[in-house]
C-alpha cells in the first residue's frame, strides 16, 4: 500500500479513536424546567401541583386566550375513567401584567416561576395514573418559541392523612420547545458512527469488502436488480444492528441508569469486559462463533430473493464478529446506562456506518479497485484499539474507586496507567513493540511517525498533571484534583495569606463540615456536604446558599469544576458571595444515623446513606436526577432564580450567581 493511502487510513483510525476519547457529553438547557407533585386533601381528593422555573428573560404566558396575542397555557388530560377533574386548573402564582409592544397589547405572563393546581377526585380506591400533556408558549424581548411537556402521576391506592404530600412521578420528558435539539443524542449517534467506520478497518472485517460484494455481481442480473439487492443488503445490516440496539433498550431501560452508573459491581464488570476487549485486540486468544451458525447462514444467503441480501448482510455481521464485538460492546455499555433511546440510536449510528462501504461498493463495483490491499496494517489498527480499550476501561475502575472511597486509583496513579499505555503506543508505532500477528516493519512509514509524534505529546502533556496541573483538555474523564496525594497548587495555595479567596474573613463556613473527612470539594473552596447545616451557616453569615448537586462518578461535574468554577472570577464569587454545599447523590459508603433516616415522598423508600438521601432530594425538590445541577437559594430554601445544569459558558455561569445574589439583595 502506498505511503499516501496508509496516512489516510492510519490517520482516520487515530482520529476516531481519540474522539472517541475525548469526546464529551453536552446537554440542551430548556427555558422552563417543569416540575410535579401531588397532594392529598382525603381519602378520595388530591391536588396535582404544576411548578415551572423560567430562565429569565423568558416569560410564559397565563391560560386566558387573547385575540392576536400569545399562545396560552393548555394543560391537556388524557382520557381516563378512574377519576374526575373537579374545576379547571388553578393559577396559585398571580401573573403580571404588561403592555407588549410585540403583540401591540397588554399581556398576563409569569417570570421567573409559576404554580398551577388541579383538583381531581380518585372513582376507585386503586392505583391511578394521571397522564397528559402542557402547551405553552415562552418569549424573551426579541423570540418566541413553542414548548410542550408531558406530565404522569402515579398515585398508589393507600390512604394518608390530610395535606400529606404523597409520591408522584413525573415524566420529565422534558419540555421541548421547537427550536430545540436532542444533542447528545446526536453526539452518541456520531461517536457510534465513528465506531463503524474503525471497526470496517479491521482484519476481520476491510478483506470482506470484495468478496461480499461480489455476491451481488455473479450471475445473470439485470443492473436494476443488483442495485435493489445492494441497498437491501445494506438496510438489513442496519436493522440487525438496530435491534441489538432495541433488545439492550428492553432489557436495561432508564430504570437501571443510576445502577449502571455509580454502583460497584457494573462498573468493575465493565472494567474487566474492557481488559477482556483489549487482550482481545492485542492478540492473546481468538473468539469467533461457532462454524454452524455461519455456514446455516451463508446456505440461507444463496437463495433467491430478500432472503439472499438478508441472510448475507446476517453472514457478514457473524462472520466479523470477532472484530467488531468489542467495540459493538464498547458502545453498548456507553450507552446501556442512559434513557432508553441510547442503545437504539448507539446501534444504529454503528450500523450505518458500518453498512455504508459495502453498500457504496455494491452500487458503484469499480470503486473496488481504488482500495488498498490487506496487510500487517489492518492488525495494526486492531493493536491500536487494544490500548484505547485499555485506557477507556480505567475509567469504570475509577468511578467504583471514588463511589466507593477505595483509594486504590487516585490521580496520580490513573494518570500513570495513561501515560504508560500510550508510551506503549507510541513506541508500537515506531516499531519497538511487536504482537503475535504483527508484520514485520522494515522502516518506520511518514504516517506511522506522525502518529507517534502525536501520541507522545499526548504523554509529555498529562504528565504535569501529575503534580498538580488541571489537564483541562481531559477535564471529566480524571479522578478529581481533590483524589490526589500530592497537589503543588493545593500547597502553594495553603502557604499562601494573602489571597482573598482563602483569607480568614471568607472561609464562608460557620463551623467544621459533616463529613469533611471524605468528602472535598474543587480547588479548595469551602463549605458544606450537609444542606441542613449549610443553611443554618447561610441564616448566621447573611448569605444566599450555592447548592451543588454532584456525584463521584460525574463526568460533566468534574468538567463543570474543571472548566468554569476555575475561572478566578467564578471561584472569588462562590467563595466570597454564598455559602456552598456539594450534595453527592451517588456516594454509597457514608451512612446516616437512624435519626437521619427519611422515608420517600416520591416512591416510598427509605433512605439510609447519604447519597439517597440527596438523590430523593433533588428529585423531589427539583424533579431532577441528572447532575450537574445548581441551585440558589436563600436561607430559608426559597429557590431565588431557576436552577442551571450542564453548561461551559464561565460569563452565562458567573451572570447565573449574580442574578443570584441581586435577588437575594432585593429580599433582604
Amino acid at each position: 500500500m502506498s505511503s499516501k493511502k496508509e496516512l489516510r487510513y492510519l490517520l482516520l483510525t487515530f482520529c476516531m479513536l481519540t474522539l472517541s476519547v475525548w469526546s464529551g457529553k453536552s446537554q440542551m438547557v430548556d427555558p422552563v424546567n417543569w416540575t410535579f407533585s401531588v397532594k392529598q386533601v382525603n381519602d378520595s381528593i388530591f391536588e396535582l401541583h404544576f411548578n415551572a422555573a423560567i430562565e429569565l428573560p423568558w416569560h410564559m404566558y397565563n391560560q386566558v386566550v387573547q385575540k392576536d396575542g400569545p399562545e396560552p397555557t393548555v394543560f391537556s388530560f388524557d382520557p381516563s375513567s378512574d377519576f374526575q377533574r373537579i374545576d379547571s386548573v388553578a393559577e396559585i402564582t398571580k401573573p403580571l401584567e404588561e403592555f407588549d409592544k410585540m403583540f401591540n397589547l397588554t399581556v398576563h405572563f409569569f417570570s421567573v416561576e409559576a404554580e398551577f393546581m388541579q383538583k381531581i377526585k380518585i372513582v376507585k380506591k386503586k392505583p391511578t395514573i394521571v397522564k397528559g400533556t402542557i402547551d405553552f408558549q415562552i418569549c424573551d424581548d426579541k423570540q418566541c418559541s413553542l414548548g410542550s411537556t408531558d406530565f404522569l402521576f402515579n398515585i398508589p391506592s393507600s390512604t394518608h392523612s390530610g395535606n400529606e404530600t404523597v409520591a408522584a412521578e413525573a415524566d420529565q420528558g422534558v419540555t421541548q420547545p421547537i427550536t430545540g435539539s436532542t444533542k447528545h443524542l446526536w453526539g452518541l449517534f456520531w461517536l457510534a458512527f465513528g465506531s463503524g467506520l474503525i471497526a470496517l478497518l479491521t482484519p476481520c472485517v476491510f478483506p470482506m469488502i470484495p468478496m461480499t460484494v461480489s455476491f451481488f455481481m455473479h450471475g445473470e442480473k439485470s443492473r436494476r436488480k443488483s442495485l435493489f439487492e445492494a441497498i437491501f443488503f445494506g438496510i438489513s445490516i442496519v436493522a440487525i444492528f438496530a435491534i441489538i440496539g432495541t433488545i439492550v433498550a428492553v432489557t436495561f431501560g432508564p430504570g437501571i441508569a443510576n445502577f449502571l452508573s455509580t454502583h460497584w459491581i457494573p462498573n468493575v464488570l465493565f472494567f474487566l469486559i474492557f481488559l477482556f476487549f483489549a487482550a482481545w485486540f492485542f492478540g492473546m486468544f481468538e473468539i469467533n462463533l461457532p462454524n454452524w451458525i455461519i455456514s446455516k447462514s451463508d446456505k440461507r444467503a444463496d437463495r433467491g430473493g430478500l432472503s439472499g441480501p438478508f441472510f448475507m448482510a446476517f453472514t457478514t455481521v457473524l462472520v466479523s464478529f470477532s472484530c467488531t464485538g468489542p467495540i459493538v460492546g464498547t458502545v453498548l455499555v456507553q450507552s446501556a446506562g442512559g434513557q432508553i433511546l441510547q442503545p437504539i440510536v448507539g446501534m444504529l449510528g454503528f450500523g450505518i456506518a458500518f453498512a455504508l462501504p459495502f453498500t457504496l461498493f455494491a452500487i458503484f463495483p469499480s470503486w473496488l479497485t481504488s482500495l488498498p490491499k490487506s496487510g500487517g496494517w489492518l492488525n495494526s489498527v486492531k493493536v491500536l484499539l487494544g490500548f484505547i480499550e485499555l485506557a477507556l476501561g480505567l475509567k469504570f475502575l475509577s468511578i467504583a474507586d471514588q463511589t466507593y472511597h477505595w483509594g486504590i486509583l487516585d490521580r496520580e496513579v490513573y494518570l500513570a496507567f495513561w501515560i504508560v499505555i500510550f508510551s506503549l503506543m507510541g513506541m508500537y508505532l515506531l516499531g519497538r513493540i511487536k504482537f503475535k500477528h504483527d508484520s514485520d516493519i522494515t522502516h518506520v512509514g511518514v504516517p506511522r511517525l506522525l502518529l507517534a509524534i502525536v501520541t507522545f505529546t499526548f504523554v509529555v502533556y498529562m504528565i504535569p498533571g501529575m503534580i498538580g496541573a488541571p489537564l483541562k483538555a481531559l477535564a471529566g474523564y480524571l479522578p478529581p484534583e481533590t483524589s490526589s496525594d500530592f497537589d503543588l497548587k493545593h500547597l502553594i495555595r495553603q502557604s499562601s495569606q494573602t489571597s482573598n479567596i482563602n483569607s480568614s474573613n471568607n472561609l464562608g463556613i460557620c463551623e467544621k463540615p459533616e463529613y469533611s473527612d471524605r468528602l472535598k470539594l474543587p480547588h479548595d473552596l469551602k463549605g458544606y456536604f450537609d444542606f441542613d447545616q449549610a443553611l443554618n451557616c447561610a441564616k448566621a453569615q447573611n448569605k444566599p446558599v450555592f447548592v451543588d448537586f454532584t456525584g463521584h462518578g460525574c463526568v460533566n461535574c468534574r468538567e463543570m469544576e474543571q472548566r468554569v468554577w476555575v475561572d478566578p472570577r467564578v471561584l472569588q464569587r462562590l467563595q466570597e458571595n454564598f455559602v456552598l454545599v456539594a450534595l453527592y447523590v451517588d456516594d454509597k459508603v457514608i451512612k446516616l444515623p437512624e435519626s437521619e433516616w427519611i422515608t420517600s415522598t416520591y416512591d416510598g423508600k427509605v433512605k439510609k446513606t447519604l447519597g439517597k438521601k440527596y438523590q430523593d432530594f433533588q428529585i423531589t425538590r427539583f424533579g431532577q436526577n441528572t447532575q450537574p445541577q445548581y441551585a440558589l437559594l436563600d436561607p430559608n430554601g426559597k429557590l431565588l432564580i431557576p436552577t442551571r445544569s450542564y453548561d461551559l459558558n464561565v460569563d452565562a455561569f458567573i451572570d447565573f450567581l449574580d442574578k443570584g445574589v441581586a435577588e437575594f439583595n432585593k429580599k433582604k
